[in-house]
Formats: structure tokens, C-alpha cells, sequence
């Protein structure tokens, strides 16, 4: 998308990420998945945002490191990290990721495809990988590919939400062949009147994740619909995978 750059996801949503994805994870259920993979609290979450996952994580007992490129994003989690739990680290996941050692990378929903070449969503993942502990562990959240058999272009057009004052359209394009999905959410109100909230992705399939962790020297440990974990199968539209270092 023309003009759209790495801190463009973040500055557009930051005022309403908190509202519009706080139910995207659970968070005891993380913890859950987590303490049942990977002794340590050392923790990093890359896009860490508003602190949606960050700062009740730290609540219960992480020490956690927090990386964003957008300073929208960053002052939002700052404001609401009363306690100032969070470490964090205003720059971008690959290039200024911090060393570590931790127990865990947490890379949450479609994060890493914020990425937009398979080439930087390798270059994470290594870092990622050498960032862990002996027996760390990296948490990917991401959705599914949806499918697009001849690989073209597809657009649409839809309704997010809608009132007697205000409605949000979203409008989306997928490029198969370039495994791209971009669009935006075009926001009316009779206060603000328009808001244009864009956001790209370049997903990839489980399957080349996969073969991209073990390129970094990581192997899947889980993998499963949701941090509830619910059983992964052909008929999931998301993902969460837990990989660990390659034995």
C-alpha cells in the first residue's frame, strides 16, 4: 500500500485498539499454555502496543520487555501501566530486538505478518531464537490463510460496526500471489467526521512458518486453535503455535 509504513498500523488504531480487540486472547489461558511449556518469566512481546497482553501479564509475575515501533502505541501502554511494569523498547522487532536471555518471545495475533517479506519474518524469527533461553520458548499468534486457489485479487467491502451516528466500513484487498492482505476501515461520525484507519499484512501458511522456525533452529512443541487450547485442525481460521529450540 502507497505511503503505508512500519509505524502506520499502530498510529491509525492506538485510540481504539483497546476497545476493539480486548477479547482477541485470553489471557489466563495464555498464562495457562505458557507455565505449561516454559519454566522462566523472562518474557519479550514483540508489537507489544497498548499493553493489551503486556501489562496483565506482568500482573501475573512476567517480567516483561515490551517492543513497538509506533510511539502512539508506546504512550498508550504507558499511560495505562499505572505501576510501571513494563520495559519497553521503542523500535522495530527485527532490527532492535533486544538480546535477551528470555523464556519467551510472545509475537501475538498476525504480529509477525506485520513483517511484510518472508525474508524480515525470517530475520525475527532467528532473532527470536537467539534472544531464548536454553529452554525458551517463541509463542506465534496468526490466522489462517484464507484460500485463493487461481492466486489473484479479490476485494470486498463490509460493515464493522453501525449506529444512528456512527459506522465503520472495512474495505480489504487480498493479492494471493504476493500472499497479501491490505485494506482499510474507513470511519464515519457525525462528531469526527472521516477517520481512515489502514493496516497490511503478509501471512503466511502454518506450513511455512514452520519452515521458517526451523530455519532459525525451532521446532513446534504445540500448536493449537486459540491460547483456550482447542483442538487445531483443517477447519481453523487461526492458529497459536508454541515452538522451542530444535533438540
Amino acid at each position: 500500500m502507497e505511503g503505508y509504513e512500519s509505524d502506520t498500523y499502530g498510529d491509525a488504531f492506538a485510540d481504539v485498539y483497546d476497545d476493539w480487540y480486548q477479547d482477541l486472547s485470553d489471557v489466563s489461558d495464555l498464562v495457562t499454555l505458557i507455565d505449561e511449556h516454559s519454566p522462566g518469566r523472562a518474557l519479550c512481546e514483540l508489537g507489544v502496543g497498548t499493553g493489551r497482553l503486556a501489562i496483565p501479564l506482568a500482573s501475573h509475575g512476567f517480567a516483561v520487555t515490551g517492543v513497538d515501533t509506533s510511539s502512539a502505541m508506546l504512550d498508550r501502554l504507558h499511560a495505562s501501566d499505572h505501576q510501571q511494569t513494563i520495559t519497553t523498547v521503542a523500535g522495530d522487532m527485527v532490527d532492535d530486538m533486544p538480546s535477551g536471555p528470555f523464556d519467551v518471545v510472545l509475537i501475538g495475533f498476525n504480529t509477525l505478518f506485520n513483517l511484510e517479506t518472508q525474508e524480515r519474518q525470517q530475520a525475527c524469527l532467528n532473532a527470536c531464537s537467539e534472544a531464548l533461553t536454553t529452554d525458551g520458548i517463541v509463542v506465534i499468534e496468526g490466522l489462517t490463510p484464507p484460500q485463493q486457489p487461481d492466486g489473484g485479487m479479490v476485494d470486498d467491502i463490509s460493515i464493522r460496526s453501525m449506529t444512528a451516528t456512527h459506522v465503520v466500513l472495512s474495505i480489504s484487498r487480498h493479492h494471493g500471489a504476493d500472499q497479501l492482505l491490505e485494506g482499510q476501515f474507513v470511519e464515519f461520525s457525525e462528531e469526527q467526521g472521516v477517520r481512515l484507519r489502514p493496516w497490511s499484512i503478509r501471512y503466511a501458511t502454518v506450513d511455512q512458518l514452520d519452515a521458517m522456525a526451523t530455519a532459525a533452529g525451532l521446532e513446534v512443541a504445540a500448536r493449537f486453535n486459540d491460547a483456550s487450547r482447542s483442538t487445531f485442525d483443517a477447519t481453523s481460521e487461526r492458529h497459536l503455535t508454541v515452538y522451542s529450540r530444535s533438540r
